[in-house]
């Protein structure tokens, strides 16, 4: 029996696995309140975190491994810090490498102010920064599409595009070469309903797989945000559910939701790879414990008849860490 005991919690515990020691992370991967994160892997082979700013200007983190991170900085000081929304907050960011250039996309709201808020942009030589501020992009006004927030850009067959809106329909416009203002001759374009909001698509083989987040993102332990998919073999969609029910009618495939331990778990990362080709995915949930803000998660996505996995649909408490 206490042979039996020993071995349990060592298999527990993660320490032995096939003959293998294999070290686990804990859920949260950060334990501070960090929304909305956007992730990129910078020519050194680490990798930087950016989050909405519950710290002032737009924290930034730093990771080797993806599971040791640590906060050195912000995006903007109170000298270069946004100000095309008077009183804003900068939200749902979204890092990219644009030519020799760390292009950083963000959002600037009040919150409500769903027809002033807007999407600017700002750039730095390192992902550290300092970054420059270039300013709006455009605002919901200007852009006749409420809530006009949660940027997310991607290249596609040599042409920019950025994707945007929440909950009053995805939306995507392309842009000019250098990825710092918006093509005049490309008219806006609806991809999916008004369930959503931080988008995410992802290539991999001949599908996009378009990730957003429906519910509310915001009300501690009754925040109700799920992490969704749906998939389509154009960029411009339309995107399906498993059923061919279509995300342009709030269609879609749950990938994480809710558990006993965190609720509103949403708004993901782009995907990340480890040396072994494993993808990893972060995204914000609320523990129920301590329903004060909302911290950072980390979880494996698999892929399973084309279609992207996260075990049990829902955040892991302690899994193998990624590998490096």
């Amino acid at each position: 029996m206490r042979i039996q005991k020993i071995l349990s919690i060592i298999l527990l515990s993660g320490a032995f696995c096939n003959g293998v020691s294999q070290e686990i992370y804990n859920n949260p991967i950060v334990d501070l309140d960090l929304p909305d994160p956007t992730i990129i892997k910078a020519d050194d082979g680490s990798f930087y975190l950016y989050t909405t700013e519950t710290v002032r200007n737009l924290p930034i983190l730093h990771s080797t491994n993806l599971t040791d991170w640590e906060m050195i900085g912000t995006a903007f000081t109170d000298e270069t810090r946004p100000n095309f929304v008077p009183g804003g907050g900068i939200w749902a960011p979204d890092i990219n490498k644009i030519g020799d250039k760390y292009v950083l996309y963000y959002s600037m709201s009040t919150w409500g102010g769903e027809w002033t808020s807007g999407i600017g942009v700002a750039v730095a030589d390192r992902p550290e920064g300092p970054f420059k501020n270039c300013g709006k992009l455009f605002r919901s006004n200007e852009m006749e599409v409420q809530n006009c927030i949660d940027p997310f850009y991607i290249e596609d067959n040599g042409h920019k595009y950025l994707f945007f809106g929440s909950f009053r329909g995805i939306y995507v416009v392309e842009l000019n070469d250098d990825g710092l203002s918006v093509k005049k001759d490309f008219r806006r374009l609806r991809v999916a309903g008004t369930a959503y909001e931080g988008t995410y698509i992802h290539k991999r083989g001949d599908f996009y797989y378009l990730f957003a987040s429906i519910g509310s993102c915001c009300e501690g332990a009754k925040s109700t945000y799920t992490t969704v998919v749906g998939r389509s073999k154009n960029l411009f969609g339309p995107y399906w559910n498993k059923k061919n029910k279509s995300m342009l009618d709030n269609q879609h495939e749950v990938l994480i939701h809710k558990n006993e331990t965190f609720t509103g778990t949403g708004h993901n990362s782009e995907i990340v790879q480890d040396k072994n080709g494993n993808d990893w995915i972060f995204y914000h949930g609320v523990k129920l414990a301590e329903p004060e803000g909302r911290v950072l998660l980390m979880d494996r996505i698999e892929w399973i008849d084309g279609w992207p996995v996260v075990k049990g649909n829902s955040p892991s408490t302690e899994s193998p860490v990624p590998e490096f």
